[in-house]
């Protein structure tokens, strides 16, 4: 009978195996290595974009604010402009009253009476004059009193002046102005 010496080829498959599990094992290493360097560089890929993205909308956003500030500066001065454009209107509407109510003021003034001061502040009327009597006085509030364009006369002060030789009375009365609408109901 021959003898084989079989421990050398088994010696040898051995360390052949060892040196394939060593290299499947560092390709191995190798190959995983890559695949967490690849899903690194993916993930850190994606929160860049992320980022950009995030930083883009920041962008947008500022500018749509910056324009909401400025519709809003707008529509203040809108509101601003319809208010004056309503007490235009309301001044073009009430422009006639003027007229009608100087035009009653001089027909409700009797004779021997003259007026010093006449103001307006809304429907309030501050009247101040000189009358030559009380009774002319008087008629002057009765008329007024009668008046479709004056109400509520109010005899505030009379007084005599004796600086003058005619004695004159200077008198303040306050009344109040009826809108043209009311006048047009009558």
């Amino acid at each position: 009978m021959a003898r084989i010496n079989l421990l050398p080829w088994r010696e040898e498959k051995r360390k052949e195996q060892q040196k394939q599990f060593a290299s499947i094992t560092i390709l191995s290493v190798v190959f995983v290595g890559f695949v967490i360097l690849a899903v690194h560089l993916q993930y850190s890929r994606m929160i860049d974009y992320q980022k950009s993205r995030n930083t883009f909308l920041q962008r947008e956003i500022s500018k749509v604010e910056k324009q909401i500030k400025e519709i809003e500066a707008l529509e203040k001065e809108k509101q601003r402009l319809l208010a004056r454009m309503n007490v235009i209107q309301q001044l073009q509407h009430n422009r006639p009253e003027i007229v009608h109510m100087i035009d009653e003021l001089v027909r409700v003034i009797p004779d021997g009476t003259y007026l010093t001061s006449f103001k307006q502040n809304n429907q309030a009327l501050g009247i101040e004059g000189l009358a030559q009597s009380n009774a002319r006085v008087s008629a002057f509030m009765r008329n007024v009193a009668a008046s479709e364009w004056f109400a509520n006369p109010v005899l505030k002060i009379i007084k005599s002046d004796t600086k003058d030789t005619d004695a004159t009375r200077k008198f303040v009365m306050s009344a109040s102005q009826v809108s043209r609408a009311k006048v047009e109901q009558k």
